[in-house]
C-alpha cells in the first residue's frame, strides 16, 4: 500500500506543478508535508467540475466537503480519506481557521454556477493558511497583496497582476523567509517551459525573496 504522504504528494504535481514546485523549498519534511496536504485539498476541489457536467451534481460534492468540515475541525477525521485525514491532522497542528476553508468551498460552488472568481477565497485564504503553517500566525496580512495578485493571474488580468508587483515585492520584504516557499509559485505565474527552467526561475525567486 502506498504511503498516504507520497499518494498526497503525488497528486499535488499532477494538479499544481507549480506549487508542487515551490514546496521542494520546505527543508523541514514534515512542514512540507502540511503544505502538500493543503494543496491536496485544493487539488480535490479542483477536479470536481472535471468529473460531472451538471453544475447540481457538482454543487452536491462541494457540499460533502462543507459537511467533511465538520470532522476536520473537530479533530475527527473522515477514516479512510487520506486527504481529509491529513488535513485534520494540519488544522489541528497550526491552529488554522476554518473560515478560509468554508469560504474557498463557497467560491467553488458560486463557480460552477457561472459566477465570477472571487479572489480573495480562491486566492487569498489558501495562501494565508500556506503561510501560517510554514511560519506561524502573525504573517498572514503580508501576502493578502500576493494573493490577489496570483489570482489575477491566474484568471487572466496579466496586466493588473503586474500592476500589483512592487506592492507585493514590498509587503513580502518582511515576510520570514522560512514562508516564501508559500508564495514563490507567484514568480512562474504565465510561463510555460521544461521543468529545469521552471525550477531554476524558482530559485531565483527564493533567493532575492521577489516574486
Amino acid at each position: 500500500m502506498a504511503d498516504p504522504a507520497t499518494s498526497l504528494d503525488a497528486q499535488v504535481r499532477a494538479a499544481d506543478i507549480d506549487r508542487w514546485l515551490s514546496s521542494r523549498f520546505v527543508a523541514d519534511a514534515g512542514l512540507r508535508a502540511d503544505l502538500i496536504a493543503l494543496y491536496a485539498f485544493e487539488a480535490e476541489l479542483m477536479a470536481i467540475p472535471t468529473r460531472v457536467t451538471q453544475p447540481l451534481l457538482a454543487e452536491m460534492r462541494y457540499v460533502w466537503w462543507r459537511e467533511q468540515m465538520d470532522g476536520v475541525f473537530a479533530g475527527t477525521a473522515r477514516k479512510g480519506h487520506p486527504v481529509l485525514e491529513a488535513l485534520t491532522d494540519v488544522v489541528a497542528r497550526h491552529g488554522l481557521e476554518r473560515a478560509a476553508f468554508d469560504g474557498l468551498i463557497e467560491a467553488h460552488v458560486g463557480r460552477v454556477h457561472g459566477e465570477p472568481h472571487d479572489l480573495d477565497a480562491f486566492y487569498v485564504g489558501p495562501m494565508q493558511a500556506a503561510v501560517r503553517v510554514l511560519a506561524g500566525p502573525g504573517f498572514e496580512e503580508m501576502v493578502i497583496e500576493a494573493g490577489r495578485m496570483h489570482g489575477l493571474g491566474q484568471t487572466g488580468l496579466t496586466d493588473q497582476a503586474r500592476a500589483l508587483g512592487p506592492a507585493v515585492n514590498a509587503a513580502l520584504k518582511a515576510l520570514p523567509a522560512r514562508a516564501f516557499p508559500a508564495v514563490a509559485h507567484i514568480a512562474l505565474a504565465g510561463r510555460e517551459g521544461p521543468d529545469p527552467t521552471r525550477s531554476l526561475r524558482l530559485v531565483w525567486a527564493v533567493l532575492r525573496g521577489r516574486i
